[in-house]
Order: structure tokens, then C-alpha cells, then sequence
């Protein structure tokens, strides 16, 4: 792998290439021109992708195609990958997107890995990798919460990512397992407090943090699940929101107002708890993992902690790879990823510091 085309020069998007660009040739590819004002150390291509014709003729050009779009944008894009016989990476939580992956991976020539950011994606890698040394599984519980540092007004957020993407989350179901059995339950439901250091949080439903887990957990465990942690108060704002005032109707007339109300801040924190019960020789057992991640220095420019974390969670997964230390075709699941071998990535290695 050597040439890959990066759709997207949002945030996250321009992060991404350039983490790649310090090992593989990197083309960008949006509709405007990229957001930040840093000259990039690779083309961008102005070009918009819901061009079938457009996309055909430049993705044939490349070994791989890493997606930072929006999710609803991915399963075309998916879809030419496949046929074009391209490497596929993205970002998406969406639940419907990764189903029509999975489905064309089974004719697929090439890797298709969507869900490789931060959850889905670590937060998987993460939770497998605690349930190694169990003989027998009870609970895998993970939690992840992508913050403003210094939280203010009733919502306590700041849309440092994709106002869609979070709205998706809030209000789509969710799957899990539940006494045993897999699920559909409900976002915006199963809340419950969490401390951390002395800071209080709430945790409650979103979907699609789980990734695939719930198949490949199902009838290995009683309890399997993922919330969003956010401040006190904010997930009972949202449903009342979404649907006290029914702005679940109209999601555009909520992605803008939210965007206006609270636009990014550039302190921002990401917590990644995940915890494992179950039996070692007969007795029970937990096994923890907990990070907090703040914003770091890439390439000369400070980047915020849920940019980087989501942008070198992908980027880690594209050198796995192309180092051949990961299936080359077919569908990737993130609970597949070693942890370990994870970490010793050039760009998987962040985590660490």
C-alpha cells in the first residue's frame, strides 16, 4: 500500500492525512477548500463526492480510501471500493452503514474496515483485549465521553465533532446484550453516574459504540454495553429536545441550532474507561482500563484530544495494514486488532503518552 486518497478535509480529515503522510503518499479530497488555515504537505483535490463518475475515475488512482465524511455519505463510497478492488477505512458509528459493509465484504478483494475511530473502533480493541485473560466472560461494560475540559451553560458540550454524528447517536437504538441475549434497546436510556477522580459524570445509551462486539460476544456473556459519558444534566436536556419538542423531525433545524449555541472549544478531554468480569481458575474477577487524553502538538499545531485520538485510531489501523499484520481482505472487525500490536504503530504509539 502505497498511494491513498483521503476524502474529507474537515478536522479529523486533515489530521489523518497528514499522520499518514509521514509513511505513504496522501491525495486530499473535499468540496471546498481544507478548513484549517496550515499549508498541507500533500495535494487536495476539489471535488465533490457524491459525484459516482467523479469518485470512480480518482479512486481507481489509489491503493486505499480512507472516508472522515460524514456517515451518510459512506456507503457509495463503500460501494466503489469494493468494486474498484480498494483498500476501505472510516470513521462511521452508523449502524445501517456498517451492515451494507459487511455485505459487500463477502465478495470483497480488499480490507473494508469502517468503525476505526474512537467508538467504535479503540474502545473495542480495548475491551477485547480485557476479556483475554478470563476463562469464562460475565460483563464487558465500555464507556467513552468526549468533552469541553472546562464545561459550561445547562448542556455542559461543545460540538467538537460532527453535530450529525452526535445526533445520529442520541437517536438511533442501540444493541447490546442483556441477560444473555442481544438487543435493540433504546438511546438516551440506562443512565447512571459515574466518579471519576472526583469529578461526577453521566453515562447513558448511544448507538453503535459497540461496534460489532454484540456478535461477536453474543452467548459468551450476560452483560454487554456502551455509554456516552457527558456532565450531569446534559442527557436530559437532549430528550427534551429531541423529543419534548420534537426536534428529532427536523434533525437539520437541531444540527444547526446546537452548532450555533455550542461551537467547538479548543480544551477539550476524552475519557476511555472499559471493564471485564468474569471467572480466572474459578474465581471472579474485573479487570479495568481507564485513559484520559487531552489535546497534543502533531506537525506544529495543537490538535484537540477527540480530533487526535479519532484520527490516530484510524491512521493506526491503515499502518496495521500495510505492515500485513492484519487480514488484507474481507471485513475487518475492530475486536480483531490486537491491543498490543496496536500500540506499537508509529502513530498507535500516541496513546501512550
Amino acid at each position: 500500500m502505497e498511494n491513498i486518497l483521503v476524502l474529507g478535509m474537515g478536522k479529523v480529515g486533515t489530521l489523518v492525512g497528514l499522520l499518514l503522510n509521514r509513511t505513504f503518499k496522501v491525495t486530499g479530497m473535499d468540496n471546498q477548500e481544507p478548513h484549517y488555515n496550515i499549508k498541507l504537505p500533500f495535494e487536495v483535490i476539489l471535488g465533490e463526492v457524491r459525484d459516482p463518475h467523479l469518485m470512480k475515475s480518482e479512486m481507481a488512482k489509489y491503493d486505499a480510501v480512507v472516508s472522515a465524511l460524514p456517515y451518510f455519505l459512506n456507503q457509495p463510497i463503500a460501494q466503489l471500493a469494493h468494486d474498484l478492488g480498494v483498500h476501505y477505512f472510516d470513521l462511521t458509528e452508523d449502524v445501517q452503514t456498517t451492515q451494507f459493509i459487511q455485505g459487500l465484504s463477502k465478495t470483497s478483494k480488499k480490507i473494508l474496515a469502517p468503525q476505526c475511530g474512537l467508538a467504535p473502533g479503540l474502545i473495542g480493541i480495548i475491551g477485547k483485549d480485557l476479556t483475554l485473560s478470563f476463562d469464562k466472560l460475565r460483563d464487558i461494560e465500555l464507556r467513552v465521553g468526549a468533552l469541553p475540559r472546562y464545561p459550561n451553560g445547562l448542556l455542559a458540550y461543545s460540538f467538537t465533532w460532527s453535530p450529525h454524528g452526535v445526533i445520529n447517536e442520541y437517536l438511533n437504538d442501540a444493541e447490546a446484550i442483556h441477560n444473555g441475549k442481544k438487543k435493540w434497546v433504546p438511546s438516551l436510556e440506562g443512565f447512571e453516574y459515574i466518579n471519576i477522580e472526583g469529578q461526577e459524570f453521566e453515562a447513558f445509551t448511544t448507538s453503535g459504540g459497540l461496534g460489532t462486539l454484540c456478535d461477536t460476544f453474543e452467548g459468551k456473556v450476560d452483560t454487554l454495553n456502551y455509554k456516552t459519558i457527558r456532565y450531569p444534566g446534559h442527557g436530559k436536556l437532549m430528550r427534551f429536545l429531541m423529543y419534548e419538542l420534537i426536534l428529532k423531525e427536523d434533525k437539520e433545524a437541531l444540527v444547526r441550532m446546537l452548532s450555533t449555541a455550542k461551537p467547538p472549544v479548543e480544551e477539550d478531554v476524552v475519557y476511555v474507561y472499559a471493564v471485564v468480569e468474569g471467572w480466572k481458575r474459578n474465581t471472579l474477577s474485573r479487570k479495568e482500563y481507564f485513559n484520559t487524553f487531552y489535546p497534543i502538538e502533531i506537525e506544529g499545531k495543537k490538535w484537540r484530544a477527540i480530533s487526535w485520538t479519532t484520527a490516530a485510531s484510524l491512521v493506526a489501523v491503515v499502518e496495521m495494514v500495510a505492515t500485513q499484520k492484519l487480514p488484507q481482505k474481507g471485513f475487518l472487525k475492530q475486536e480483531e486488532i490486537p491491543f498490543d500490536k496496536f500500540l506499537e504503530t508509529p502513530t498507535g504509539s500516541l496513546f501512550l503518552t
